[in-house]
């Protein structure tokens, strides 16, 4: 239950029981003792004339039974580097992360040549690290890499270069001939973080002149 609505967001009851193969009674009963624990809660949403639509949702103490990869303890070696070693310090910490990371991502990509196999294998790579990844296509057609679940979120919150970081990292692993641009974004308030993902166009025009 508390992984469906962490996936899937904020759902009804009857939908809940449709993810799930369970009658909607069952739904409720079970959604009634996570309310008790405080893991879930609800808002009444009214979208059209009659009864409004009740729709439940994690709360804090819910998203918290997601792993968090000890972010806690995380967030305060980072403060500590900080104070220590200054900005500077930190800076290098966060570039060999981001090597490291870079170079693990690209070795797992290395012999991939479509750009929709390696996007899948990125989202199982992110999926194996903790953060509930998964493709889904746009209106447009363009690949949309999406993480449900942010294992260093406190961490990030702390030091938001992790987030910026992990952006610049999924350009270079994917490649040049790639764009990629996050519209959702877990630290500004989205439920998730989401990225739009396109081949870039080649300039005809350019290559000609090269040419």
């Amino acid at each position: 239950m508390l992984y469906s609505l962490k996936v899937a967001g904020a759902q009804t009851a009857a939908s809940l029981a449709d993810r799930l193969g369970i009658t909607s009674v069952a739904v409720r009963q079970m959604l009634g003792r996570l309310q008790e624990d405080g893991l879930v809660g609800f808002d009444d949403s009214r979208e059209t004339v009659g009864r409004p639509k009740r729709f439940w949702h994690l709360t804090d103490d819910g998203n918290r039974q997601f792993p968090d990869n000890h972010a806690a303890l995380t967030a305060d070696i980072l403060a500590s580097v900080s104070a220590v070693f200054g900005d500077a310090g930190l800076d290098k910490l966060i570039s060999h992360r981001e090597a490291t990371t870079l170079n693990h991502y690209r070795n797992e990509l290395s012999n991939i040549d479509s750009m929709e196999q390696r996007v899948e294998r990125l989202a199982e790579i992110r999926s194996a690290e903790g953060y509930m990844a998964e493709i889904n296509r746009d209106e447009s057609g363009a690949l949309i890499l999406v993480e449900n679940h942010c294992p260093i979120c406190v961490a990030a919150k702390a030091c938001q270069k992790l987030c910026r970081s992990e952006l610049d990292v999924f350009q270079a692993a994917l490649g040049p001939d790639v764009e990629i641009k996050r519209f959702e974004h877990i630290l500004k308030g989205a439920r998730r973080c989401a990225y739009r993902i396109t081949q870039k166009q080649t300039d005809n025009r350019q290559l000609t002149m090269r040419l």
